[in-house]
């Protein structure tokens, strides 16, 4: 007599689906790059009180008003005094939720060693404010001098990054006034030496460049030669330039009055860029 044909009985739906859930329980799933929308304002503040034909006592407070109509994601500050970044801080957030970090980088007296002061004698320098977005990921914070300075200036130039973990590197610098062919070497090593190093030592992210380069779009020398060709470049039409990775879409430029405060108008970029998600668990 022949037997019956024997059936593995079929799970039903729902532990078909707790079955595919325990599999996947372990293993990390990419997600499509998420793009982000980021804004970054440039200011050169002229707050030290050494310049005087451009130094006013009122830029930071000028600067304070711009960052809270215009809600900028990035901020890079040129010619600031220490005391200058907690008050802009302050400032950035008033208008954004979540995490809001903030860094300065002293210029170094070539003389002494020591960082370079403002008349007020706070420390100056270079700073960047920088609001990350949730989830915040952390930060950190990496800088460097110049190997090219000019002897006859004692202000040294340095420059400063922002890693937001996850999302980009956000970069300034001021470079050297005294001499247009230094100002291009200080700009070669930022782009073509110190940022692909930030790269393989801490890992690859879309990266910005934003800040008073003392050079000019068809200047003598032109800042483009000092620009890798696979940059996006923009300008103000002056010494003001930003420079970004290529992976990284630039939408619009505009300049902002900073109502004869100091000598540069506020410059801002709006791009955008991806942000990777996070890993399904």
């Amino acid at each position: 007599m022949a037997g019956r044909p024997y059936r593995v009985p079929r799970p039903p739906l729902a532990a078909s689906l707790i079955l595919v859930a325990a599999l996947l329980a372990g293993c990390s799933v990419t997600r499509p790059a998420e793009p982000t929308r980021l804004r970054v304002l440039q200011m050169n503040l002229c707050n030290s009180g050494m310049a005087k034909g451009c130094y006013t006592g009122r830029s930071v407070d000028r600067a304070a008003e711009v960052i809270r109509a215009e809600r900028p994601d990035v901020v890079t500050l040129n010619e600031i005094c220490s005391g200058d970044v907690a008050a802009l801080e302050q400032a950035m957030t008033q208008v954004h939720d979540g995490t809001v970090v903030a860094a300065f980088q002293p210029a170094r007296n070539g003389r002494t060693g020591d960082p370079y002061r403002c008349v007020n004698g706070q420390q100056y320098g270079v700073g960047v404010l920088a609001h990350l977005a949730a989830p915040d990921r952390g930060h950190t914070v990496h800088n460097g001098f110049y190997p090219a300075q000019d002897p006859a200036d004692p202000e040294q130039r340095a420059w400063l990054c922002v890693d937001a973990t996850g999302a980009y590197f956000a970069c300034t610098t001021h470079l050297a006034y005294t001499s247009s062919t230094l100002a291009l070497a200080q700009c070669s090593h930022l782009l073509g030496v110190a940022i692909p190093q930030l790269h393989a030592r801490a890992r690859y992210q879309p990266t910005v460049v934003s800040g008073d380069l003392n050079l000019r779009h068809s200047g003598a020398p032109d800042v483009r030669s000092c620009v890798p060709a696979d940059y996006r470049h923009r300008h103000d039409g002056g010494v003001q330039q930003f420079m970004a990775t290529a992976d990284i879409t630039i939408e619009s430029t505009r300049s902002i009055s900073m109502a004869a405060t100091t000598d540069h108008a506020a410059f801002l970029v709006t791009l955008t860029t991806s942000r990777p998600q996070d890993p399904a668990a």
